[in-house]
């Protein structure tokens, strides 16, 4: 069996560690909404997901940097994101519950998802679209979730308005 050579652990790039360390800072405080509102997947999950496609990204990156003088390489980086996306789809689906005529943990879910695909920007280094990803996701989770407490409907399928109950 033939394999690539290994990377000495002395060989530790500064690089590489900040593309982690900030998936690793930020994955987390992606999941702190989650955590604190008692949901399915919270700090740990979304935390241990972004580090992960930071650390698949990073990999695939080396790897195909490292491969591609050989002339014979096939290798096609672009899959990190074939991966990565079967991999949350199949987290969410997990995590997806219909009950009572009520949806639960979609949101949690597609979160799982941009947090996934934030990794992937930290892996790669490309930190404008860290930096907007992650405050969107900030502000959509905080702020959206004030307007939906007050203008939104019920969310009970053929549910109606909340007004309308009160009454």
């Amino acid at each position: 069996m033939e394999l690539n050579a290994a990377v000495p652990i002395g060989n530790l790039d500064p690089d590489v560690l900040v593309r982690i360390g900030v998936a690793a800072v930020l994955g987390p405080l992606l999941g702190l909404d989650r955590e604190m509102r008692g949901h399915a997947a919270g700090l740990r999950t979304h935390g241990l997901i972004c580090v992960s496609a930071a650390a698949m990204t990073v990999s695939v990156i080396a790897l195909y940097y490292q491969f591609e003088g050989d002339g014979e390489s096939r290798m096609d980086p672009l899959r990190i994101f074939e991966a990565t996306g079967g991999f949350v789809g199949i987290v969410g689906a997990g995590l997806i519950v219909f009950a009572r005529g009520r949806l639960h943990n979609l949101t949690t879910a597609t979160h799982l998802w941009l947090t996934a695909v934030i990794g992937i920007a930290c892996g790669a280094g490309q930190w404008p679209l860290v930096a907007i990803c992650a405050a969107v996701s900030l502000v959509m989770l905080t702020l959206l979730t004030v307007v939906e407490g007050e203008w939104s409907r019920d969310r009970r399928i053929g549910g109606s308005d909340r007004r309308e109950r009160e009454e």
